[in-house]
């Protein structure tokens, strides 16, 4: 079990997985922003945003994005918590798609990345994953080390940890 520990809290696995999950979150916010136009258009196919608030989404979701990547990368305080609710809005999104059995793009990285309904699907499955193991792991990997560097601040013997 301890080994199991050990793997979780281990500092490098954490900064890789941080660093590719900020990478990803950063990417996908570029893209976006390299064409607002086109992701209005994807935002606006879902029918959740009234069309004069289409242009401050197009943009200002896409920046939060990589802000939130930006912030993760460097692990700065509350960077988590924001890409964990970014990754809660998106599977809200993408099973609303789902549901309404909508025949549009994902929107996640560009326009037309994804073949429209099955790309849905996949889409939310991966953003599933993302938030229902990637983000608890990074969570519980810096829980565990905090943990472990306070047990000894307190003269807890290992075997008492």
């Amino acid at each position: 079990m301890n080994k199991i520990v050990d793997l979780i809290a281990s500092l490098w696995l954490y900064h890789g997985i941080r660093i590719l999950l900020a990478a990803l979150f950063i990417y996908g916010g570029v893209v976006k922003l390299m064409d607002p136009h086109a992701f209005a258009r994807t935002i606006s196919t879902y029918d959740l945003v009234p069309e004069p608030l289409l242009p401050v989404v197009a943009i200002g979701l896409p920046v939060v994005e990589f802000l939130a990547g930006f912030a993760l990368a460097f692990d700065l305080r509350g960077s988590l918590a924001t890409i964990t609710g970014l990754l809660a809005l998106f599977l809200a999104v993408l099973g609303y798609g789902i549901l309404q059995d909508l025949d549009v793009d994902c929107g996640c990285f560009g326009a037309e990345e994804l073949d429209k309904q099955a790309g849905l699907r996949l889409a939310f499955y991966r953003d599933l994953a993302l938030a229902g193991i990637v983000v608890p792991y990074l969570y519980f990997s810096r829980r565990i080390r905090l943990q472990k560097v306070k047990a000894p601040e307190k003269g807890l013997t290992e075997d008492q940890q």
